[in-house]
């Protein structure tokens, strides 16, 4: 009897040991699930080159950033450039995978990563200009009579700011580094280029127009101290430009922006842009061209 009841005992306790482990095989089998969907949700991190206010512009890229995961179903971070070189460096690294760039950075993000792509860009990018600007009372209507002026230009690596400002005044017949009085500023930013000259610290400036606008419509700047003496030609200038990656994932960030219109982020007000459009690298040849021309890139 006691045999028979050992017995049972032992079969009942196999059975109890099979169940459980049998539940925690099944366990880790889905822990394993989970871990492997984490691991494999893609992660797209986010840059733009700090070119206005930087408190706007990060509240800005944290909303365009929820926008962007919601339509692609990618987790999308946005991480802050301290200048325009920074995000330059982030992108070359592989720790940018998309950029809001200017012109300029853009050549030099993509000469950096060579598989990179311009990808969007607003259709005033297309046909993008910069303005000069002065101080009211200043006698000066065309860029030869900043020859002995103050000047300030926007930050070393814009287009808008500084490498087509630069061109046309050398196009003019003035070299900023030895007919302006003393070497010109670099601002960093185009709010700060146009308080400067406003302020009265320099006599003369120049920045990106759709900037200078929108600083007139909303009260930022007193025209009745800063006044546009010069309006640049048109050329190609602000990008979305991905970095070296899958074409799935390209196609699904491309199309994404492609389909944004005003008010689905921030970033659209921040831009004054109601939809983006198609662009590629061979639009940004020209800004190349002259950036090998000023020796600005080599």
């Amino acid at each position: 009897m006691k045999k028979h009841l050992l017995a049972l005992a032992s079969l009942m306790f196999i059975l109890l040991l099979a169940a459980c482990g049998g539940g925690t095989e099944e366990n880790k089998e889905e822990n394993k699930e989970e871990n492997t969907a984490t691991e494999t949700k893609e992660v797209i991190k986010i840059g733009m080159i700090p070119d206005q206010n930087a408190a706007e512009l990060n509240r800005s890229m944290d909303d365009f950033a929820a926008d962007l995961a919601e339509k692609t179903g990618f987790e999308v971070e946005y991480v802050p450039s301290v200048d325009y070189a920074a995000l330059v460096t982030a992108f070359e690294r592989g720790e940018i995978q998309l950029a809001w760039f200017g012109g300029l950075t853009g050549v030099q993000a993509r000469n950096a990563v060579p598989e990179a792509e311009a990808i969007a860009q607003r259709p005033i990018d297309e046909k993008f200009k910069s303005v000069f600007i002065a101080q009211s009372d200043l006698d000066v209507s065309s860029l030869e009579d900043l020859k002995g002026k103050t000047f300030t230009f926007g930050s070393e690596s814009s287009t808008s700011g500084h490498l087509m400002p630069r061109y046309f005044m050398t196009e003019a017949g003035v070299n900023p580094d030895q007919d302006l009085d003393g070497n010109p500023n670099y601002s960093g930013s185009h709010d700060k280029t146009y308080k400067l000259v406003e302020s009265g610290a320099f006599q003369a400036g120049a920045l990106n127009i759709s900037v200078w606008e929108a600083a007139v419509a909303e009260g930022s700047v007193d025209p009745d101290k800063v006044k546009v003496f010069y309006t640049t030609p048109e050329y190609y200038d602000y990008n979305w430009t991905v970095n070296k990656m899958d074409e799935e994932t390209k196609t699904k960030l491309t199309e994404a922006i492609l389909s944004m219109k005003a008010g689905d982020n921030e970033v659209m007000d921040l831009l004054a842009a109601e939809q983006f459009i198609p662009t590629n690298n061979d639009n940004y040849k020209a800004i190349e061209e002259v950036a090998r021309e000023l020796k600005i890139i080599k």
